[in-house]
């Protein structure tokens, strides 16, 4: 009888751990259109998976009458569980109970499955929904949030780091989500910011709501802090498992390769005339990347900030790959800031994961103007050489159209370690486009000439034919191979195969110095 009598009792308090803040404030977060943490794991995490880890902590602080308000597990589940199979730890930061604010209980929860992921070499994810640091507990509230901070920055490069935004994430809340990987946010439910539209509104006496300083699409398009928004949780949790599904459980991993039902001798005969005959005219790089691509599927990343460059995950033949490539249809392809920072911080994640970096080329330079000299282009441009650069993963270039000057360089070019460099025989590969170097080389030339205009568009079509045309390059050995646009997919997946045992590494050293 008395074994009967302490299994009831676990049965009671796992039930009232499960309750969490209570169903009034359940109820609350379904009628805010949210799940609750523990609907959110259930939706996460493959079925019957999710084993609990502290379920019964209780914060220790009796400061201000918090010693009467204590719940099991206090504001945050933590625990481990799988997502297609493969581990993964995890933490669920509970509104329901105190508004998800830290404690030093719920950071010492956090902390350990971030040591257990660490040491288990498993992705870890953070789902974020907490009012912040708990003001009750003043500074051991952040010290928790340090402890925390430490903890991602040993993880990075080792493991996969992922943080869902789905409630509010304000003040030092936001700095553990902006030091993992990736960040999703859900629209209309979630914000980040530093400062609040009040504190705001008293130092700058500008007004503004949640939402507009610090929701989703802020994040995803004008800063570019968040790299995926979904229209409710459900739906940033599917994402989740997506993006999962692509990378390596850690920096010692291969990334998972799944059984190909796609041909990999495929061609596609269309790509002869996606590139414009007009060099002038724009295209949607997207056609030749979704028509390269494994099943045609390209799950893109940030796809509203610097729409000028496009980044994201595909499969050839069964193998992750990551993508990067201009956009000629904004801003005619060209690097600016937001650009060169959202291709470096994905060719580093790439190359911290073993996974192989494909790059489309059709850049006519740097953005010029005052904004993007005093934003500091040249220190953020700089960002992308250096990132790719120090990539030693295999790398496969194809210029389909312009290569001008330093952009050249930058976009994965031979000089800086690409493995094949590829060209469409529409490619465009010089120190600047025909119009301008023309001006300045044959200056003199067009002004004496007896009509200057005609005189002006011969030397434009000379250059174009003898300096601007991917063979001149062929001869020095920068392009390895000029090829017909139909033949990318096969020849991607061939260069891919003969890269597959690549072994190269930077030289020792303490750490980089990356141009931040």
């Amino acid at each position: 009888m008395a074994n009967e009598d302490k299994i009831q009792t676990l049965v009671e308090k796992n039930a009232e751990a499960e309750l969490g803040g209570g169903q009034a404030r359940i109820d609350t977060q379904h009628k805010k259109g949210k799940l609750t943490a523990r609907e959110r794991i259930h939706h996460l995490l493959d079925k019957d998976s999710f084993e609990e880890i502290d379920k019964f902590v209780l914060h220790q602080c009796t400061d201000f009458g918090m010693d009467k308000k204590r719940f099991p597990g206090d504001g945050v589940v933590t625990g481990y569980g799988r997502i297609n199979g493969r581990l993964v730890y995890l933490f669920a930061q509970d509104f329901t109970v105190l508004g998800g604010s830290l404690s030093y209980a719920v950071s010492e929860k956090i902390c350990k499955v971030m040591d257990l992921a660490l040491r288990n070499g498993a992705p870890v994810i953070g789902l974020n929904d907490s009012g912040g640091a708990r003001i009750q507990e003043g500074v051991s509230s952040l010290a928790g949030y340090g402890n925390i901070f430490l903890r991602n920055v040993r993880s990075s490069g080792v493991i996969p780091q992922i943080s869902a935004i789905m409630g509010p994430s304000a003040g030092g809340a936001v700095y553990s989500p902006a030091l993992t990987d990736f960040i999703f946010m859900v629209e209309n439910t979630s914000y980040m910011f530093i400062t609040g539209p009040q504190v705001i509104k008293a130092v700058t006496h500008e007004e503004v709501t949640p939402e507009k300083l610090g929701g989703a699409l802020t994040h995803s398009a004008t800063s570019g802090v968040a790299h995926f928004s979904g229209k409710d949780d459900q739906a940033v949790l599917a994402m989740i498992r997506e993006l999962l599904s692509f990378l390596p459980q850690n920096s010692r991993e291969q990334p998972p390769r799944i059984e190909p039902t796609d041909d990999p001798n495929r061609v596609d005969m269309q790509l002869r005339d996606v590139v414009p005959e007009n060099p002038r005219h724009p295209y949607d790089m997207r056609k030749i990347i979704n028509s390269v691509v494994d099943n045609h599927y390209f799950f893109e990343v940030q796809v509203r900030h610097a729409p000028n460059i496009i980044t994201g995950f595909a499969r050839l033949n069964g193998m992750t790959v990551g993508v990067v490539a201009n956009q000629p249809s904004f801003f005619a392809g060209c690097l600016d800031i937001n650009a060169s920072i959202k291709g470096a911080r994905f060719v580093r994640f790439c190359d911290c994961f073993n996974i192989p970096l494909i790059t489309f080329c059709d850049v006519p330079g740097f953005l010029p103007g005052t904004a993007q000299e005093f934003g500091g282009i040249i220190k953020h441009g700089a960002k992308l050489i250096y990132a790719y650069s120090e990539a030693v993963v295999p790398k496969i270039t194809i210029i389909t159209r312009k290569a001008y000057g330093g952009a050249y360089i930058v976009m994965s070019s031979k000089h800086l370690a690409g493995d094949i460099n590829y060209a469409y025989p529409t490619a465009e590969i010089a120190v600047m486009g025909p119009e301008g170097a023309v001006k300045i080389v044959s200056k003199k030339e067009i002004a004496e000439a007896e009509d200057p205009a005609k005189k002006e568009a011969e030397l434009i079509e000379q250059y174009r034919e003898t300096f601007a045309s991917p063979y001149r390059a062929a001869a020095r050995g920068f392009i390895d191979e000029i090829i017909f646009p139909e033949q990318s997919r096969p020849k991607l997946i061939k260069a891919l195969e003969s890269l597959k045992n690549k072994r190269d590494r930077m030289p020792g050293k303490k750490h980089d110095n990356l141009p931040l």
